[in-house]
C-alpha cells in the first residue's frame, strides 16, 4: 500500500511496560514500576505489539496493541487544569509523537518511520483515558482528555522505532495543522 501524504513529526517517548501498573482502584495508587518502561527504541512486531509491552502477543489485544497520543493532548490538560507540565509518560501510551492529529485519524491505516524502515499502523479506536488520569496526570485528567487519549492501533507490518524525528506517511492529505486544543 502506497501511502504518499508525509507529516514530519517528533516521536518524544516511547513506552514498553512489561506489567499493568494502573490495577485495582486509583484512590490506591500505582503498582510501582519493577523494570525499565521508558526506552530510546522499541520494536514493533506485526500482529503483535510492542516487543515487551503487556499487550505484546495477547489475543484481546491484536487490534489494540500499540497506542499512539498527540503530545499536544497533554498540554492541553496541563493548560485548562492550570497545573505546569505534566509526564506524558503517566499516560501509559506506548508512542508519544508531537505534530500529529492522531484522534482524527481513526480507521486510517498509516506509517511512521525515524529512520529505521516504516512500521505500518491501522488506526482503530480510540484509547479512551480512565479514572486513572485523575490520580496519576491531575484532578480533571480525565474529564481533559476526552476525544484526545490517542488511539489504539494494530501493527501490520514489523520494525523499529526511535525517539527524535520521524514521517508519518497517510493515504490522505492532512488539511489542517494540528490542534491546539
Amino acid at each position: 500500500m502506497r501511502l504518499p501524504f508525509e507529516t514530519p513529526v517528533t516521536i518524544e517517548l516511547l513506552l514498553a511496560s512489561p506489567q499493568h501498573r494502573y490495577e485495582g482502584r486509583p484512590s490506591d495508587g500505582p503498582v510501582d514500576a519493577t523494570a525499565r518502561e521508558l526506552h530510546d527504541s522499541i520494536q514493533v512486531r506485526a500482529g503483535l505489539g510492542v516487543v515487551g509491552d503487556r499487550h505484546f502477543g495477547q489475543r484481546a489485544h491484536v487490534t489494540a496493541s500499540v497506542t499512539v497520543m498527540a503530545a499536544e493532548s497533554v498540554e492541553y490538560v496541563a493548560r485548562t487544569l492550570g497545573t505546569g507540565p505534566l509526564l506524558a509518560a503517566d499516560t501509559r501510551r506506548n508512542i508519544i509523537v508531537r505534530g500529529l492529529d492522531i484522534d482524527a485519524m481513526r480507521g486510517e491505516t498509516f506509517s511512521i518511520d525515524s529512520g529505521h524502515g516504516a512500521v505500518t499502523l491501522l488506526a482503530h479506536r480510540p484509547a479512551n483515558p480512565c479514572g486513572w488520569m485523575d490520580v496519576v496526570l491531575a484532578p480533571g485528567a480525565h474529564r481533559a482528555l476526552r476525544q484526545r487519549g490517542g488511539m489504539r492501533c494494530e501493527p501490520l507490518t514489523s520494525g523499529t522505532l526511535l525517539l527524535g524525528p520521524a514521517i508519518v506517511r497517510r493515504a490522505v492529505a492532512s488539511t489542517a495543522p494540528v490542534p491546539l486544543f
